[in-house]
């Protein structure tokens, strides 16, 4: 595998297909066939005086783009303000359930479930109260439809193992996809790195990258690793 086309399974954005396009808090681009990064995250994992301060960062953002506002400036201002989010996640602010291991193999379970029949699962960190992934869905199945399966198979495994009931997700995900290999590279150093750059001792997180994807020389370093499924 040519480290200038990427690993197996890989498939960058590709301005020459269609984009599907829309918005809800956060701006979501489809594109089939194509390799996303995805964070999706615990329901209390933001404390209200952070999403508050979203809020205004948000509205003196807008203020400052009137109209016409491009989609592009959008990815933009919200690759930007996720940065500012990952910092505040790997505060490890909530309950941070995923810290108790039986909740962390509910999720890398449900993630492995239907590898390689409605998409391909190339890598993820589970983190304390969020969790970090590169997926490619696969024909018929959007990132939308791969979240939903996940999140609603795990909230109920996770609520029945803490003898709990109520909302365990945030409903809305990050999602965008994979530029280009060097993108790719970022996003693979992101999430390889997050335990230790946020703190997290060993044992309190579960990572895990494609064993394709490692033969092929896209894997994480090796220092501290741990696999999950």
């Amino acid at each position: 595998m040519s480290f200038a086309k990427g690993p197996p399974h890989f498939e960058p954005l590709d301005w020459s297909k269609p984009i599907r396009k829309s918005r809800r808090k956060l701006p979501h681009w489809v594109q089939d066939g194509a390799t996303y990064f995805i964070t999706f995250r615990l329901a209390d994992s933001l404390p209200r005086e952070k999403l508050d301060e979203l809020d205004r960062m948000q509205k003196r953002w807008e203020r400052d783009h009137p109209p016409p506002c491009s989609e592009e400036d959008w990815q933009q201002f919200h690759r930007e303000s996720m940065q500012r989010v990952d910092e505040w996640l790997d505060a490890g602010s909530g309950e941070c359930w995923l810290r108790d291991g039986a909740c962390a193999s509910i999720v890398t379970r449900a993630m492995h479930h239907f590898d390689g029949q409605r998409y391909f699962l190339s890598s993820y960190c589970v983190m304390p109260n969020h969790v970090h992934l590169s997926v490619q869905p696969l024909a018929g199945f959007e990132p939308s439809d791969v979240l939903k399966s996940w999140k609603g198979f795990t909230a109920r495994e996770i609520n029945k193992h803490l003898k709990r009931e109520g909302t365990v997700w945030e409903p809305e995900s990050y999602d965008t996809i994979v530029r280009d290999v060097e993108h790719l590279w970022k996003v693979l150093r992101y999430i390889g790195r997050n335990p230790v750059k946020a703190g997290i001792p060993e044992g309190k997180w579960v990572r895990w990258v494609s064993p394709l994807w490692e033969r092929a020389g896209f894997g994480f370093a090796k220092t501290g690793e741990s696999k999950g499924g």
